[in-house]
């Protein structure tokens, strides 16, 4: 059984459907890919899947339950962690602060401790910044106490939109290290990115997304070999 499955699922905005009969799946542990060009939905479709967005019709299921109809909180504290396009962290609230709200599922306060130090692990400066204003740090700190806020929730299924977009690369660089190592810790990725070299070569699948339907599907070396995907994407 996959851990997440997209059926069908069409979703948008007033009278705008952003997705058309999307479906799509993810297994344990692995690392999807979608890529598509700006405005083709791939915000709209980890939105659907978040709660943030209702679903029209299709269903949304996580480790074989329909989840599409539950709010946004009741979906994190399932397993599905969202770090959104444009970092969305809370500029008047310190880093620490903002780690404490991404672990909001966590029992008790040892256990969010625990998940707040290995996030600094990943990401030395934010332990350096606990007592910072979230909205005086840099565009790439910024990005890592996004990511770091989302896995303090302790995930079982992560969800990034755009972690590398306006970054400096050398942050890049770090980003990717970290979504790389997820695997290996048990959670799998569902990455949205602009760049979609650095995703097709990180990815186990991939899926494009093409102005609310998926057009193309396969691996990660598959897609980034494909002449339509290179032509598009990768500006080869």
């Amino acid at each position: 059984m996959p851990m997440l499955e997209v059926h069908e699922v069409e979703a948008g905005y007033g009278p705008i459907r952003a997705l058309d009969r999307v479906s799509l799946e993810v297994q344990e542990g692995e690392l999807v890919a979608i890529i598509g060009a700006n405005g083709a939905g791939k915000t709209t479709l980890l939105m659907a899947i978040s709660g943030i967005v209702p679903v029209r019709s299709g269903e949304v299921r996580f480790r074989g339950t329909a989840i599409n109809g539950l709010q946004p909180h009741q979906i994190v504290r399932l397993g599905i962690g969202h770090s959104p396009e444009g970092r969305r962290i809370f500029p008047r609230l310190t880093v620490r602060e903002n780690l404490e709200l991404g672990g909001f599922t966590q029992p008790n306060s040892s256990q969010l401790k625990r998940d707040i130090d290995e996030a600094c692990g990943l990401f030395p400066v934010l332990g350096e910044r606990m007592g910072q204003l979230g909205g005086t740090l840099s565009g790439g700190e910024q990005q890592m106490l996004a990511l770091g806020r989302a896995l303090v929730g302790r995930p079982k299924l992560l969800m990034l939109d755009e972690p590398s977009l306006g970054l400096a690369p050398l942050i890049v660089t770090k980003i990717f290290e970290v979504i790389a190592g997820l695997s290996s810790r048990g959670i799998a990725v569902v990455l949205v990115e602009q760049n979609a070299y650095a995703a097709l070569k990180l990815a186990t699948r991939g899926y494009v997304l093409e102005t609310g339907r998926i057009t193309l599907t396969g691996s990660g070396k598959d897609l980034a070999a494909d002449v339509r995907v290179q032509d598009a994407y990768l500006g080869e």
